[in-house]
């Protein structure tokens, strides 16, 4: 093996460098570095391209957990939907749904089935809003205790609604076109509009229109340009008057208890 010279130099580049001129050591001085370098670029190179992999490892580390992060409402029970379930046999039937842990969830994540049967839940729970795009949902085998009325607010498009036998549709019979009974469940098919089929014009404001807020429940939503008590007021809510307003009436009550509080002290 041959040795390097001075700078790491090849001894027969070193020994021309040692009978040349200053200008002609100078480039062939050059050429030498040129060389060097052109040497170590693949090396530079492979080390970049390793890094490609990881980069690919760590993005689909990133998209997977993201992909496994299921609301809270999926994994509250556990196990995962039966087979035969309705919520399974609904889920089956569209290619882009998919089945996780308890719920029914198309490709970007939202709900539309949630299986919670046999849970022992004595209510829905504070995650249950979460499921508030389902299509259908499986309460059976529960004992269920409180009213489930106001536990289903925003649930516009739920349809199919499976309960205990013991437990009344929530917004009863008149919300829903068909309500059917059997031996351990009774099912809650087809939601209705109620804002259809209410026989009071007068229900909403002038400027409100009548809007489903779930299984027998209705809301007003005031018109464009319309807001506060009954939609009177027009115009834009002006969130610069409300706080000024806000903040004057602290900075008054803050100067009071202030004055108050000073005058106690000098009297004690």
């Amino acid at each position: 093996m041959r040795s390097s010279g001075a700078g790491g130099l090849d001894p027969a580049w070193a020994k021309a460098l040692q009978g040349r001129g200053g200008a002609t050591r100078a480039s062939l001085a050059i050429a030498w570095e040129g060389r060097r370098e052109r040497k170590m670029a693949p090396g530079r190179v492979y080390s970049d391209l390793s890094l490609v992999p990881w980069a690919a490892a760590l993005l689909l580390v990133l998209i997977v957990e993201r992909a496994l992060a299921l609301p809270e409402i999926c994994t509250q029970c556990p196990g995962s939907v039966q087979n035969l379930s309705e919520v399974a046999l609904y889920c089956k039937r569209t290619p882009q749904l998919m089945l996780h842990a308890r719920c029914c969830l198309n490709q970007k994540g939202i709900i539309l089935g949630l299986d919670l049967q046999n849970c022992s839940l004595k209510d829905p729970g504070p995650n249950f809003p979460q499921a508030h795009t389902a299509v259908i949902i499986d309460l059976q085998a529960n004992p269920l205790q409180d009213e489930l009325a106001n536990a289903f607010h925003g649930f516009i498009q739920l349809q199919t609604l499976i309960l205990p036998q013991d437990v009344n549709c929530p917004g009863g019979i008149n919300a829903w076109d068909n309500v059917t009974y059997y031996i351990n469940n009774q099912t809650c098919q087809g939601q209705r509009n109620l804002c259809n089929s209410t026989g009071d014009p007068e229900m909403c404001p002038e400027n409100g229109s009548c809007a489903p807020d779930g299984p027998g429940l209705m809301q007003c939503i005031c018109a464009d340009g319309f807001h506060g008590y009954k939609c009177m007021r027009q115009g834009s809510f002006s969130l610069l008057v409300f706080f000024g307003i806000l903040g004057s009436t602290t900075l008054s009550i803050s100067i009071l208890l202030w004055g108050t509080q000073r005058r106690k002290a000098k009297a004690s």
